[in-house]
């Protein structure tokens, strides 16, 4: 599908869409499983995780292979990113479950290592010249963007009603998606 481009690129496109992938088979497991009236539950919807986690895993697998850089050409240290997200996703964890006395879920640490993917990725992607810094960073500025976005709806779901939590639980998915799918046009555009 990805040809004409080196495998680590092709190797972050290939994530890229397995990561969509992800996103639209947790998306319909969401929309079945929490619908506000006549969800269905148990293993009627519930293996529709079983795909999006394999996805989901092939996507990081892929993605982390593609994204791996010479530290010479790379925009940020890849180490420097992996520990940034562990520190991100312990300060986040502390700050939502003591002190805004959030239910901790899977999401959080879904929103973070999503956010990491992003820049390990946009770095291979920028150290590969298939982007340039100003067009890097500004991926880097829309992915902090949904990140946060993200982080807020993690934040008010459990404070809203049922339509209104169901409408908030697809954002960060829908986020995900468009992201993955824009970078993954935004390099074979540029070509």
């Amino acid at each position: 599908m990805f040809s004409q481009y080196d495998l680590q690129t092709r190797q972050m496109l290939t994530g890229n869409l397995l990561l969509v992938g992800c996103c639209v088979f947790y998306l319909a497991w969401w929309l079945i499983a929490f619908r506000p009236e006549g969800a269905i539950k148990g293993l009627k919807s519930g293996w529709l995780l079983i795909p999006a986690f394999l996805f989901g895993l092939a996507a990081v697998m892929q993605i982390v292979r593609g994204s791996s850089v010479d530290g010479q050409a790379a925009l940020l240290s890849g180490t420097g990113v992996v520990v940034g997200g562990v520190v991100a996703y312990v300060a986040l964890l502390a700050a939502s479950s003591l002190l805004l006395k959030r239910q901790v879920t899977t999401e959080l640490f879904l929103i973070v290592g999503w956010t990491v993917l992003m820049f390990l990725e946009v770095n291979g992607l920028f150290a590969l010249g298939r982007y340039s810094k100003p067009a890097a960073i500004a991926v880097l500025v829309i992915a902090v963007a949904a990140a946060v976005v993200s982080l807020v709806c993690y934040l008010l779901y459990y404070n809203l009603d049922s339509v209104k939590g169901y409408v908030d639980g697809m954002i960060p998915l829908l986020l995900v998606a468009v992201m993955m799918a824009a970078v993954t046009v935004s390099v074979v555009c540029s070509n």
